[in-house]
C-alpha cells in the first residue's frame, strides 16, 4: 500500500506557519518522512480554499491521505472526508458551526501570519454553510483531538458531533491545542489504521 500522505489543513486567519503545522513538519522530517506532508495556504474564501483541498485530495487518490484540520480547517476536513473514499481526519479543536461563530469578525480582517487585509463578508459565512455536514456519516473515518478550555470554541459541540468517532478529550488547554507535538505518534498511529491513544493528562 502507498504511504500515507498527511495534508495539515490551517484555520480561520492562519497559516502553513502554525505552531502545531510546523511542529508536525519537524516531527515528520526528523523521521525522513517529510515529504508525506502537505500544508497547502489556504484562501480565506471558503469556497476556493475547498476548491485548493480537492485537488490535492484527488492528486492524491493512490494513497490514503489523512487531513490534519484545526479550528476551521476541522470544519473542511469534515466534508472531504465524508465525500471522499480514501480520506480519514484527524480534528484538533474543530470549528463545528463557524457560519454561527464567524459573524462577529465581519469586517475587515487581518491574518496574523501574513499581514493579508480582507473583507469578511456575508458571502463567505454561505459558502461555510452550503458544506455543512449535519450528519455524520463515517464516524470511524475520524479521530478528534480536543481540550476542554478551548476560549475559542466550545469543545462539547464537537464532542456531540463526532460522538461516534474515537476521541481524545484532555481537560484544560487552549485553542491552540497546548502540548501538541505529545499527540503526533497517535496521529501517526490513525494514519496507519490504529487508534493508540496516550492516557489523558490534565493541563
Amino acid at each position: 500500500m502507498n504511504k500515507p500522505i498527511y495534508i495539515y489543513v490551517h484555520g480561520f486567519n492562519s497559516s502553513p506557519q502554525s505552531m502545531k503545522a510546523q511542529l508536525f513538519l519537524r516531527y515528520m522530517q526528523a523521521q525522513g518522512c517529510g515529504d508525506q506532508v502537505l500544508i497547502p495556504e489556504l484562501s480565506h474564501w471558503p469556497k476556493q480554499a475547498m476548491a485548493q483541498l480537492v485537488l490535492l485530495v484527488e492528486e492524491y487518490a493512490q494513497h490514503p491521505v489523512i487531513l490534519l484540520g484545526s479550528s476551521l480547517g476541522g470544519f473542511y476536513s469534515t466534508w472531504l472526508t465524508e465525500h471522499y473514499a480514501h480520506v480519514r481526519a484527524v480534528l484538533i479543536n474543530p470549528s463545528v458551526r463557524p457560519f454561527e461563530l464567524l459573524p462577529q469578525y465581519l469586517g475587515m480582517n487581518e491574518n496574523i501570519y501574513s499581514g493579508e487585509s480582507y473583507e469578511l463578508t456575508e458571502q463567505h459565512l454561505a459558502q461555510l454553510l452550503a458544506i455543512n455536514c449535519e450528519k455524520i456519516a463515517k464516524p470511524n473515518a475520524f479521530l478528534l483531538l480536543t481540550q476542554t478550555a478551548d476560549e475559542t470554541l466550545d469543545y462539547r459541540e464537537a464532542v456531540d458531533k463526532f460522538a461516534d468517532s474515537p476521541k481524545y478529550v484532555q481537560p484544560g488547554g487552549s485553542h491552540g491545542f497546548e502540548q501538541f507535538e505529545n499527540l503526533i505518534p497517535a496521529i501517526l498511529a490513525f494514519g496507519q489504521g490504529r487508534i493508540e491513544l496516550p492516557d489523558v493528562q490534565p493541563i
